[in-house]
């Protein structure tokens, strides 16, 4: 329900019957031009019409009526091929926004979307603009990405809140900080190219990077009241751990990095203050390097270190912050990590290509109080022993005792970053609700993210829909669980109701409901290639070369490669690619030249390979003189089982099954469900809203209120008429408004309780088979009309006729 203020409130308790409203096309006001409007609003639900729940999704459509101005009519001015300086105001796509009062008070808002039709009849003075809401933002095509990890590892790799929030992100609408993909970095390095971007929004999936490492399911929540913006995963105990491989191997020496998240200091594991951010390098041989920051909020220490991972040594440098002990809350911490930068150190071989360089890094912060902090620059070492060698970037591991939340790792910001765009510009345009699917397996997606919004709705029992203000709400099932129990308004037939009608019906009663999953436990998997190419290709020094292959949606995603050196076999499904300095059998290897990296896009897999070497050409050769491109995933040797949850009447008197007999739903198959434990839930909540039939109202016209909303609670009064006080679901809003001051509201609604069992002591409800049809066919009756078996059979009946007869 929408906030009011005192003046609205007490217009709407004196029962005013006229309103007052505004219209804005473009940004200016239309309102004196409108002869009338409409807005609709209602969840396309497909569970039965009765149920104490509805599901799905709703887009609120705007009809305008506009008339001219200035003595010229408006087809003149707002028709298709009208002058553009007026014409415009109404063109598809324009922006809408309508308000509405009850002529004193705030002006609340009732539509903001964009013009998707105009219509202008030629001779009149009259333009119909129909507009949509946010839904119209959301009609590019659906894309989610299919990482392995999740039933390689059997553990949740997404949900279907991080499904629909990746869908909406795709379309603008954000929920935390966007990617930093194609922002300016300055003149030598271009545009920022996004390697990890994992919003942590019920998920460990990325819309950038693919998921490694995850954590058990008992080492996290995903809390909403803990997140720095929207969601954030909540370690149970300190040091949780989680892995992206980047969209792009950053090569060493030469890359430079940003890397970052958001924690709120004010959730932690109990003993946990820390947060560790890492980049670790794929170098030649069996080790790993590993730049990494450190942040602990116990101290204000934050630290840097550079060296091999899992071993002691390395080069470190400290900085201190005491805000970030003063000014507990949401803390947005970066580090800057330059490979390329140095004063002194660097080492390079004979023909001038780096063999290793020094690492310059520096940490970036931003408090509570908004103030960005920068640490000095460092170098980490100056002596080769200090050297990061030739590499590339693995993975970023991220170790956090903190509420965490929006991981980012961009490439292009180097050690001459002064945190001028730290903290980005950008507007919140949606909420989410707490996690209820999670998905060990991303199903593959067709149509627009709208579509595909609706179908996961479906699914999860939950809604989905721009409220009026312009923000998208996505809310799960959980609120079925129980009857709500206390209303939002109070509508009564002696102020407010003009019209209802009230009816029931048994079909609505469902008291044994049945959920299908799909269950991942037993799947096992296998590495699969993708796609062999035997050609070498040849890349200059400084060149791009770009190579795209067909690839079906219905494939699991292939990792950007990692670059071989001969010596460790790749087993895990990683794609690997060979390099040498000469297109020859058993030419040499080399390392930290080629930046290699992966995207899935319009129904291709495209590789670029971007050359860092000074000098020479590399080419993608492999030991035995072919070409060393061979793309390979990880998929599912076998399909998911289907099960079924079963939900039951929780009274253990089995009240309704007693009173309206066995009444069975079964919920449509879906790939978003693939828990047993998130199945069993929603069953429960079929057969908790549906155990009884509760009423259905229609035609409920009441006196206008702007502020109801879809999903709203309302309490229904009639002592007049249909003799009620119940409550009841908002799941459908119609206002109809002219010129003239009139204004009519029409509301669906879906009752939210029943009106108990039956309890008519004075009814005697009579059995289903008349009983005295068996009482009146006895041995004596059968005696005198046959005489024996052969006179009963004689006339082609049976024993078991008889009762019929």
């Amino acid at each position: 329900m929408q906030s009011d203020d005192q003046p609205l409130r007490s217009a709407l308790q004196a029962g005013e019957r006229s309103y007052g409203h505004g219209t804005r096309l473009g940004g200016a006001d239309f309102s004196y031009q409108v002869q009338s409007w409409r807005v609709d609003r209602a969840y396309t639900t497909d569970l039965p019409a009765a149920m104490r729940a509805f599901t799905g999704s709703s887009a609120a459509q705007l009809d305008l009526e506009l008339t001219g101005a200035y003595g010229v009519a408006a087809p003149a001015l707002y028709s298709p091929w009208a002058p553009r300086e007026s014409g415009d105001a109404a063109r598809p796509g324009q922006s809408v926004v309508q308000t509405t009062s009850l002529n004193t008070g705030r002006q609340l808002p009732v539509f903001r979307g964009t013009v998707r039709s105009r219509s202008a009849d030629s001779g009149t003075d009259t333009v119909q603009i129909t507009a949509l809401d946010g839904a119209e933002r959301l009609r590019g095509p659906a894309a989610l990405p299919r990482p392995y990890a999740g039933f390689v590892a059997q553990r949740p790799i997404a949900s279907a809140t991080w499904c629909v929030d990746e869908l909406l992100r795709q379309a603008g609408i954000l929920t935390c900080p966007p990617v930093r993909e194609g922002r300016d970095t300055g003149p030598i390095t271009g545009n920022a190219l996004t390697l990890v971007h994992a919003s942590l929004h019920g998920g460990f999936a990325a819309a950038y990077g693919t998921p490694l490492t995850l954590p058990d399911q008992t080492q996290y929540t995903w809390s909403r009241a803990a997140a720095p913006y929207e969601m954030a995963v909540l370690p149970n105990k300190p040091g949780l751990t989680m892995a992206w491989a980047p969209r792009s191997r950053l090569v060493a020496p030469g890359g430079s990095i940003l890397l970052e998240a958001s924690v709120n200091t004010l959730k932690a594991a109990p003993g946990g203050r820390m947060l560790y951010l890492k980049a670790v390098l794929d170098r030649q041989g069996t080790d790993f390097g590993s730049v990494q920051m450190s942040f602990d909020a116990t101290t204000g220490t934050v630290a840097a270190w550079s060296g091999t991972y899992g071993k002691s040594g390395g080069v470190s440098a400290s900085w201190s912050f005491p805000q970030l002990v003063a000014q507990p809350g949401v803390w947005h911490l970066g580090a800057i990590v330059d490979t390329e930068w140095a004063v002194v150190g660097s080492v390079y071989d004979g023909s001038g290509e780096w063999v290793s360089n020094p690492v310059t890094v520096f940490p970036v912060l931003r408090g509570p109080d908004g103030v960005v902090l920068i640490g000095g620059g460092s170098q980490l070492g100056s002596s080769a022993a200090d050297n990061q060698p030739d590499a590339e970037l693995h993975r970023v591991e991220v170790v956090t005792d903190f509420a965490t939340e929006c991981v980012q790792v961009s490439q292009g910001y180097t050690a001459d970053y002064h945190g001028d765009d730290f903290e980005l510009d950008w507007t919140k345009g949606a909420t989410l609700d707490d996690v209820t699917l999670p998905l060990y397996s991303i199903p593959a997606v067709s149509g627009s993210q709208w579509d595909v919004i609706g179908q996961i709705a479906a699914a999860a029992l939950g809604t989905a829909e721009f409220d009026e203000s312009g923000i998208f709400r996505w809310r799960n099932h959980t609120r079925f669980l129980a009857p709500p129990t206390h209303a939002q308004r109070t509508v009564t037939s002696v102020g407010d109701i003009a019209s209802l009608t009230v009816a029931e019906e048994i079909d609505a009663c469902r008291n044994y409901c049945v959920q299908p999953y799909q269950d991942w436990s037993q799947v096992s998997y296998q590495t699969a290639t993708v796609l062999a190419d035997p050609l070498v290709r040849a890349i200059a020094s400084g060149q791009t070369y770009t190579v795209s292959y067909p690839f079906d949606e219905q494939e699991y995603d292939v990792l950007a490669p990692l670059v071989d050196d001969d010596t460790t076999p790749v087993t895990d499904g990683t794609t690997v690619l060979r390099f040498a300095a000469t297109n020859a059998a058993n030419a040499a290897p080399v390392k930290g030249r080629v930046e290699t990296e992966i995207d899935r896009s319009n129904g291709s897999l495209t590789l670029t390979m971007r050359s860092w070497a000074r000098s020479n050409a590399v080419y993608t050769v492999a030991k035995a003189g072919a070409g060393s491109i061979n793309l390979v995933t990880r998929k599912p040797v076998n399909d998911p089982v289907v099960r079924q949850a079963v939900g039951l009447d929780p009274d253990p008197n089995k009240y309704s099954e007693h009173t309206y007999g066995r009444q069975q739903y079964t919920a449509q198959a879906s790939d978003w469900v693939q828990d047993a434990a998130a199945a069993q839930s929603l069953a429960d909540t079929l057969v908790r809203a549906g155990r009884y039939p509760v009423p259905l109202y229609s035609n409920v016209e009441v006196l206008y209120d702007p502020r109801l909303q879809l999903g709203d609670v309302i309490e229904l009064v009639d002592y007049s008429g249909a003799y009620l006080d119940q409550l009841a679901w908002v799941v459908g809003n119609t206002v109809e408004a002219a010129n003239d001051g009139t204004v009519k509201q029409t509301l669906t609604l879906r009752g939210a309780s029943y009106n108990g069992g039956p309890a008519s002591s004075s009814l005697a409800p009579e059995s289903p088979a008349d009983p005295a049809l068996r009482r009146d066919r006895t041995y004596a009756q059968l005696g005198t009309r046959f005489a024996g078996y052969r006179d009963l059979t004689g006339v082609g009946g049976n024993y078991r006729d008889l009762w019929s007869r």
